[in-house]
């Protein structure tokens, strides 16, 4: 098996300089082996780490990324059939069918927005699901907080699963590429697990935008959009 290791570089800032430092939480302990990545034909993953300048709970999503939450929303990307199979020829590779309730995230998104079923949730979850939504690209988000390292981004065994909302239903991974924390599976472009989900007091949240080779440069197209719209509501993104 062969890993890719991706090496972080975030910056330090003195303690002096920085005068949130004693109402923030412990510094999370960033190494070059925060996320290691298994060999695969036709991944094209790309990854980083938001910081919010206040508790999620205590941002408000604004009008002009709520108005992005439709189909015909002028957005620098845009869906299509040949997008959303090529997403699922990437999840078919070990074996998983992503059909039914286990189709790709994106795919959901596209559907509950065309039934107006798809409300605000927070800005971390807002931004995610609107470059997801246009791009085509499934899109995970974890609560960096709620996960616990070393990361790793690989294949679920067969019979793994995890519990992906607050009514206790659960995924069978068998297949699916997931994001690995030190408990197990806790993401993938099908569902992200309950627990590392992102709450009222998230902070910071690592994403991982679910490309591939077949789409080439659209992983890239949509990560830089979705940092540049994080930007926009104050965060700071650290490439992972």
């Amino acid at each position: 098996m062969i890993f890719f290791i991706i090496f972080p570089s975030f910056p330090v800032r003195p303690k002096a300089l920085d005068p949130t430092w004693a109402r923030r939480r412990p510094a999370f302990r960033y190494n070059n082996r925060m996320l290691t990545v298994d060999s695969h034909p036709l991944l094209d993953l790309r990854a980083f780490v938001a910081e919010f300048p206040r508790p999620l709970g205590e941002m408000a999503s604004p009008p002009e990324l709520q108005a992005l939450l439709v189909i015909d929303a002028p957005a620098p990307l845009r869906s299509d059939d040949a997008v959303r199979e090529a997403v699922r020829q990437l999840l078919r590779q070990a074996g998983f069918k992503p059909t039914g309730r286990s189709k790709p995230a994106s795919e959901y998104l596209l559907k509950a927005v065309g039934e107006g079923r798809l409300a605000s949730i927070n800005v971390a979850v807002d931004v995610c699901n609107v470059v997801s939504l246009h791009s085509g690209l499934p899109i995970s988000v974890v609560d960096l907080d709620r996960a616990r390292p070393p990361f790793r981004v690989g294949m679920a065994a067969p019979g793994s699963s995890f519990i992906f909302n607050a009514s206790g239903q659960a995924i069978d991974l068998g297949g699916l590429l997931c994001l690995f924390d030190a408990d197990g599976p806790c993401g993938n472009a099908v569902k992200d697990a309950q627990r590392t989900k992102t709450g009222a007091d998230t902070r910071r949240t690592l994403s991982l935008v679910w490309g591939t080779v077949a789409l080439a440069g659209r992983a890239a197209q949509t990560e830089g959009w979705y940092r540049a719209l994080l930007e926009l509501q104050g965060a700071t993104i650290e490439r992972v």
